[in-house]
């Protein structure tokens, strides 16, 4: 199978190290298409960021079905224009965030969320709250480590994200940690090995959902909002975007 992993930011090399975490996890016959819009914010750090972000994603998500995919993964936790997408993609759309909230609520009873900033705090937990997960969330924190510092190994982003995570387990009393970027990919095994405790990344779990909702046969229902959008005029710049 196909699958299309979007970075809906303009970093290539975010989009290089979510590439290979779902190359990683994925089975054997699966092949992992990995793109970026060539518009949009380097990093998305809040809803002004996530706003700017949409159209490109969504340019790479059409493109991807026309091609073929399988099926789509949303990399960025906040699930970056997740209902857009569904609305126009043939094959069904995961979000990493959503992805890793479901995965975590398997295995415990109550998950912490790490972040990168926090900003991005209430947007994760307003998804919490549309997804039915909110009261299984112990909490989510932020590390106050800047997207892009990510990209470099040499910074103390790897310290913070271990700190918060010994808050969680300590405070929030988190039985799993849910890393709430996808920036973060590279880091669940050793975050996981220092703490003794389940760290997911939602990247790998979009990839194995991804994989299960293939190999089902199941696709978006298009009863109800996800119902393709009318054909209809997309003014100015907006235009190659139109229904």
């Amino acid at each position: 199978m196909r699958l299309h992993v979007v970075n809906p930011n303009t970093t290539a090399s975010m989009t290089t190290k979510i590439a290979a975490a779902a190359r990683a996890i994925a089975l054997p016959d699966t092949s992992i298409d990995a793109r970026q819009p060539a518009m949009g914010p380097v990093s998305i750090e809040g809803f002004y960021d996530e706003a700017f972000a949409v159209p490109g994603m969504l340019g790479c998500i059409r493109d991807a079905d026309r091609d073929g995919a399988d099926a789509h993964i949303i990399a960025c936790f906040d699930d970056t224009g997740l209902d857009a997408a569904r609305a126009i993609a043939t094959a069904p759309v995961i979000g990493i965030g959503e992805a890793g909230f479901h995965m975590a609520s398997l295995i415990a009873a109550r998950f912490a969320v790490v972040t990168t900033l926090g900003v991005s705090i209430v947007p994760i937990e307003h998804n919490l709250k549309r997804y039915g997960l909110i009261e299984r969330c112990a909490r989510v924190r932020a590390a106050e480590v800047p997207v892009l510092a990510l990209e470099e190994r040499n910074t103390d982003a790897l310290a913070k994200i271990s700190a918060e995570i010994t808050a969680a387990i300590r405070d929030d009393r988190a039985e799993v940690i849910v890393l709430g970027c996808a920036g973060m990919a590279d880091l669940a095994a050793e975050l996981a090995a220092t703490h003794g405790l389940p760290v997911i990344d939602g990247v790998a779990a979009a990839v194995t959902l991804a994989e299960s909702l293939v190999r089902l046969a199941l696709k978006t229902s298009r009863l109800g909002p996800y119902a393709a959008p009318r054909s209809k005029t997309y003014a100015g710049p907006f235009s190659p975007f139109q229904p």
